[in-house]
């Protein structure tokens, strides 16, 4: 009788090794570097910088590109293992790892790029209103309180939110469309359906200055370029990267930020 409980034992301990082999998650890690991107299956969102300027370098026959909508359901394609890594921009991706523990960035990034508005390239009149508000905006350290209250050191974000006090819209509406799955520039926040993040704050103190009504329009980040190319909204700002590619179909105004692309990966 014994010798029948010490098998059954074995045999059960056997069986819940098997399974919790079986439900231990993703695979490990096997990105560590650039070097380590051919022959890999990377996750990007459709139509950013991280697909249209870095992902397709890689692309061929044995490198695949998942391209996605949401970089939400890249984050949950990674963690499931179908992914072996996200290229992003530096502060989403910072956002997402610091959401999931079982995530990391590597150390090695892409080039530095700038973060501009794009308008439309017949409507110069506003390109050279929203220039003259951004320098506004950067004397006056408005920009600068506006990007630390995001991603600033951690005693100062959270307490230097950006309130609008005006009232004057006497030059009309300013339609702004951006894609809100992009924190800290643009996410949703709270049960209430608002729209909050870097570029929400930055396009509200713009409008301040133009005595305009913001309207915020959230749309699909590869749709957002050619929204304003034909007139359907005023601005695009969603983290837009200036690119050779995008310059054919809008304009630009001056940058107001920088970033860079990164990888992610499992920290496995």
């Amino acid at each position: 009788m014994k010798t029948m409980k010490t098998m059954l034992s074995l045999l059960c301990a056997a069986m819940m090794l098997l399974l919790a082999a079986g439900c231990s998650g993703a695979p490990a890690n096997t990105v560590f570097s650039l070097d380590d991107l051919p022959g890999k299956t990377i996750g990007v969102q459709l139509g950013t910088t991280g697909d249209i300027v870095y992902a397709s370098d890689y692309e061929d026959e044995t490198t695949i590109v998942e391209r996605y909508t949401k970089t939400n359901d890249a984050v949950q394609a990674l963690k499931q293992g179908k992914l072996d890594c996200i290229i992003l921009d530096e502060q989403p991706a910072k956002y997402y790892v610091d959401a999931n523990k079982d995530l990391k960035i590597l150390e090695e990034a892409f080039e530095p790029e700038d973060y501009a508005i794009c308008v439309a390239k017949e409507n110069t009149e506003l390109k050279d209103q929203l220039n003259a508000a951004l320098a506004t905006l950067k004397e006056n350290g408005t920009l600068a309180n506006i990007l630390a209250n995001y991603i600033g050191e951690d005693d100062v974000k959270g307490t230097m939110p950006y309130v609008s006090s005006n009232t004057d819209y006497s030059n009309g509406k300013l339609v702004m469309v951006t894609e809100a799955t992009f924190p800290p520039y643009e996410y949703y926040e709270g049960g209430d359906g608002k729209i909050v993040g870097i570029d929400i704050d930055l396009a509200q103190a713009i409008a301040d200055i133009l005595k305009m009504e913001l309207e915020v329009q959230d749309i699909a980040f590869d749709s957002i370029v050619t929204s304003v190319q034909t007139g359907k909204a005023d601005i695009g700002v969603a983290g837009l990267t200036v690119t050779e590619d995008r310059l054919e179909n809008v304009d630009f105004t001056e940058p107001y930020t920088t970033s860079t692309q990164v990888i992610i990966v499992r920290a496995k």
